[in-house]
């Protein structure tokens, strides 16, 4: 894909293509920080339904720091939502020549950080909790609300369980759709969503095919796997010049 292509990618002009574009490369990113992740700290640091959940079990349970550790990482994944959120209103406000870039270079700075620095930032702590997970958690937080706010909430990337639900529902419109046509041969493929459709399936596989390469990453390179991702989010930035420049 041309480097002129890519800077339209996070411009405030949005298409459903460049929409499209930008959640296949986010999620593949999304899906092989969370796998490689898991590696590394042992959590998923994009399941906030099942961080939640943990702590819930926790606190039943009596153990009361690491509940707090689980509502912790989920402050973590909320804070980096709020970072993007006030970001994008301040580009926004200013009117900004592009309003989501900061946004992705400060997730590739942090990715740098942790690539280059996981294993120090590994040994300490908040609230039992390990730096490098508090970081991974903010920066899921951050990436997720990037790509809501650039697609107007049409496209998730760090978790897939929304995903795989439309999915699910526009494949049994298409299943109904199909069983009722051979009773009716003029009936119309009413209600299926087929843009919908193509656009959870390649999400879906944009997530496991990066996970996979984050996995295998993590696994033979360790921390310094995440450095070529940084490096991917810089490319999808825009060329940074002031108006006045062509």
């Amino acid at each position: 894909m041309p480097l002129h292509y890519l800077s339209t990618l996070t411009s405030p002009k949005r298409t459903a293509k460049t929409n499209l574009h930008l959640g296949i490369a986010l999620a593949a990113i999304a899906g092989a920080i969370n796998a490689g992740g898991f590696l590394a700290v042992g959590k998923y640091t994009s399941h906030m339904t099942g961080m939640l959940s943990e702590a819930a079990d926790d606190f039943v349970l009596g153990r009361w720091m690491s509940a707090l550790a689980a509502l912790f990482m989920l402050l973590s994944f909320a804070a980096g939502a709020a970072s993007t959120a006030l970001m994008v209103h301040f580009a926004r406000d200013r009117q900004l020549r592009y309003i989501y870039t900061p946004v992705l270079l400060l997730e590739a700075a942090l990715l740098l950080v942790f690539g280059l620095t996981g294993t120090e930032l590994q040994t300490h702590a908040l609230v039992t909790v390990s730096l490098t997970t508090v970081l991974l958690c903010y920066l899921m937080g951050l990436q997720n609300a990037l790509i809501t706010k650039i697609s107007n909430a049409e496209i998730r990337t760090t978790h897939v369980t929304g995903l795989v639900t439309d999915l699910g529902i526009e494949l049994g419109k298409l299943l109904y759709w199909r069983r009722a046509r051979k009773q009716l041969p003029d009936q119309e493929l009413a209600g299926v969503n087929i843009e919908k459709l193509r656009l959870c399936s390649m999400l879906v596989a944009a997530f496991f095919g990066g996970a996979l390469l984050g996995a295998a990453g993590f696994k033979h390179l360790g921390f310094v796997a995440t450095v070529p991702i940084a490096l991917g989010l810089i490319t999808l930035a825009p060329n940074l010049k002031p108006r006045s420049q062509k």
